[in-house]
């Protein structure tokens, strides 16, 4: 239930070309508290309800916990959340040993394309493909959470 991750910015679209998978995401906030976020996602034709704690000094760390639930009860859930909700496609793609999560966001977050890549410690080594950029895993500005209440365009 420990999330470790790092997160980047991307500096090309080359990332499309090698994806294995390319879903569209709707997510909305019952809590933005950076202390005990409660996430509602819909991805394709599945939906999650996550509750995250918060991050560890590195940025890198969290508790998560996550439950598929059905996507009625999701779309019901997202009337209730927080103003500002965020809609992206991710795209899958494997480098190496690891999977990217590469998110091109739209709406208000729009320009926005940002990967993760999840992994087993914070020192564990991971192949950098060429289209990573900078390293923004401590930079709070890129959680999903703040970008619904402080959208990208208008930073």
């Amino acid at each position: 239930m420990l999330e470790i991750e790092r997160k980047f910015l991307v500096t090309s679209d080359s990332y499309k070309k090698e994806a294995f998978s390319k879903k569209r995401i709707i997510q909305g906030y019952l809590s933005s508290n950076p202390e005990r976020t409660v996430r509602v996602r819909i991805k394709e034709n599945k939906a999650y309800l996550t509750i995250k704690g918060s991050s560890s000094a590195s940025g890198m760390s969290r508790f998560e916990w996550e439950k598929e639930i059905a996507v009625d009860e999701a779309k019901n859930l997202l009337l209730l959340c927080e103003k500002g909700v965020i809609d992206k496609t991710r795209f899958e793609v494997k480098v190496g040993h690891h999977t990217y999560e590469v998110d091109e966001f739209y709406g208000e977050n729009e320009g926005l394309e940002m990967a993760e890549i999840e992994l087993k410690s914070e020192t564990e080594d991971f192949e950098k493909p060429n289209w990573l950029g900078e390293e923004v895993t401590n930079d709070k500005r890129y959680y999903n959470s703040y970008l619904s209440k402080n959208p990208y365009r208008n930073w």
